[in-house]
């Protein structure tokens, strides 16, 4: 495939997006859906159309300004699936069970991709290496997501976890925390960085908190891709 260098990576990574944040929120809304909360199924959520979950500046303009400025990462966000846990029906545990249905589809996902880059050798020669690449970028992209979410900070789905295990008064005061949680992940991506170059000092924690699991996770779907380790 002869595209331009910037073109050709960038294909690399508008599929794996998409199907990232489609199907992360897709299955949201259908755990939602099952465990007895109709209301993103009746907003038309449990699809994967990615028309359906994209944010314009959190999906495409935000993760584009970033790898057009060769950012060291990406970061996006799709729109968040409506749940209205009180109509779960046991509340408390099921929206633990909503909140785990997307950081899991991601690691199927990456496990799916793994798989997939084994049958890159049926494919015409000029196209083997854009599948591959392809299906590598979704496995980091997917295992990133995972991870990333799973962190207890509202309103990512690790918070869900945390506030379903929570006593009940805890877990009120917890999830008071959502209304300033955005601006906590925005310090903790941009602000905590860029403070640790002025300073000196590697304040990057987002690297730390992703890159230590991601590392260790890695070599897992190397070996199921069938690559060296």
């Amino acid at each position: 495939m002869n595209f331009p260098d910037p073109i050709y990576t960038a294909l690399t990574w508008i599929v794996p997006i998409l199907i990232a944040i489609t199907f992360h929120e897709a299955a949201h809304a259908f755990a939602a859906w099952r465990l007895g909360d109709d209301t993103a199924r009746r907003l038309g959520r449990v699809t994967f159309n990615p028309l359906k979950h994209v944010d314009p500046f959190g999906t495409i303009l935000l993760p584009a300004l970033l790898f057009l400025t060769k950012a060291p990462f990406l970061f996006g966000w799709a729109k968040p699936v409506p749940v209205a846990f009180q109509r779960l029906g046991r509340p408390r545990r099921d929206m633990a069970f909503v909140a785990m249905a997307g950081p899991l589809t991601n690691v199927v996902l990456a496990v799916v991709s793994a798989a997939l880059i084994r049958v890159a050798w049926l494919l015409p020669e000029a196209m083997a290496p854009w599948w591959v690449r392809t299906l590598e970028q979704s496995i980091l992209l997917n295992l990133m997501l995972a991870i990333f979410n799973a962190f207890p900070i509202p309103p990512l789905d690790g918070s869900r976890v945390v506030m379903s295990i929570l006593p009940k008064a805890l877990a009120r005061q917890y999830a008071k925390l959502e209304r300033f949680g955005f601006l906590v992940l925005l310090g903790i991506v941009f602000l905590l960085p860029m403070l640790g170059r002025q300073i000196g000092a590697d304040l990057n924690l987002f690297r730390w908190a992703v890159a230590a699991p991601l590392a260790w996770l890695l070599p897992i779907f190397r070996a199921i891709a069938g690559a060296p380790q």
